[in-house]
């Protein structure tokens, strides 16, 4: 995983939660084409927009977009873009099923992200990337290179966060992304269907006392959690959890183990992705014998999450579902 320290979210209030995946989006189009026409050169257009510093004016919708990085390959699949992507590259974890038909239509550039060379061989008109790390300049990929190559970029907004990232935010990500490929109505489908999905959750665990979780990303000699301003911090309150980390001012962060026993979490929270397995993950918390009296491990209670799914993708909506099932199992 790409430890994302310039990366910022936080608490999502509930007028849009926004996240573009769990309810019924079709994994071969993501959305419907009868309401937009991606790659429109006139109407619309020019578009200038400011994404992370960076001004930028769009004259006509991309057409060969390379999206580097799970989240954000994922929201231009979810808005139904796969004919417009010259590329992908950077999974965290498996593609979500439903764009994997979407998905397996466009190129693979890189197992990680491409070299600059294999990057332009793809002739892209538009790169977007999830984390920071995606326009590294000491890897020839920087923004200003782009832009002088005639190339348009984006930076997940997540990434680049003064302070805590809220609804607006996400409803920012995907509203603006819309409009970059000329496709709005896409865009604000996806978000009321996802809406209405959240919505569903709430009214769910109406009433429900939270659970402490202590979030376990990785970590031997300190632990790798999540922070207060990362969008997994708000899934996990919707979820009906309460973040025992939600004081550290980051999205993720180094803590002692001291602090962790010290905060007594009654859930942990595993993130799965990568090399390291989830059963590897609870071996080493269960065999730490300075943690043997924490309430979670005590009790081995754990919980799952996908790592593409607590960062600002098409996949919130569903994580909160699917965690609040594993944190209030009893609640319907």
């Amino acid at each position: 995983m790409l430890r994302i320290g310039a990366a910022s979210r936080t608490l999502l209030t509930s007028l849009l939660l926004l996240p573009l995946a769990a309810c019924g989006t079709s994994g071969s189009s993501g959305a419907d084409k009868s309401d937009d026409k991606a790659g429109g050169a006139s109407a619309g257009f020019p578009y200038t927009v400011t994404n992370c510093g960076v001004k930028t004016t769009f004259t006509q919708a991309p057409k060969r977009a390379v999206a580097l990085n799970q989240h954000t390959t994922e929201i231009l699949l979810a808005l139904g873009l796969q004919d417009r992507m010259a590329g992908t590259a950077y999974l965290d974890d498996k593609i979500s099923p439903e764009y994997r038909k979407a998905y397996d239509s466009v190129k693979v550039l890189a197992e990680k992200y491409p070299s600059k060379e294999t990057l332009l061989g793809a002739n892209p008109d538009f790169v977007y990337g999830g984390y920071a790390s995606a326009f590294d300049k000491g890897e020839g990929r920087d923004r200003a290179g782009f832009q002088k190559s005639g190339i348009n970029t984006r930076l997940n907004i997540e990434s680049c966060a003064k302070g805590p990232i809220d609804v607006d935010d996400l409803k920012t990500e995907v509203t603006q992304v819309s409009r970059i490929f000329n496709v709005p109505e896409r865009g604000k489908k996806l978000i009321a269907r996802e809406q209405k999905g959240l919505d569903s959750v709430a009214a769910r665990l109406k009433g429900v006392e939270p659970v402490s979780v202590f979030v376990y990303d990785s970590g031997d000699s300190s632990a790798f959690t999540a922070g207060g301003q990362g969008l997994g911090n708000d899934i996990i309150r919707r979820a009906g959890g309460r973040n025992v980390f939600a004081d550290v001012e980051k999205s993720f962060a180094d803590v002692s183990w001291e602090r962790v026993i010290a905060r007594k979490p009654d859930v942990v929270v595993i993130y799965d992705y990568g090399g390291t397995s989830v059963a590897a993950k609870k071996e080493r918390l269960l065999n730490d014998p300075a943690l043997k009296n924490v309430p979670a491990i005590k009790n081995k209670r754990f919980a799952v999450l996908p790592l593409s799914s607590a960062v600002l993708g098409v996949r919130a909506a569903d994580a909160v579902d699917g965690l609040a099932a594993q944190l209030h199992p009893g609640a319907k």
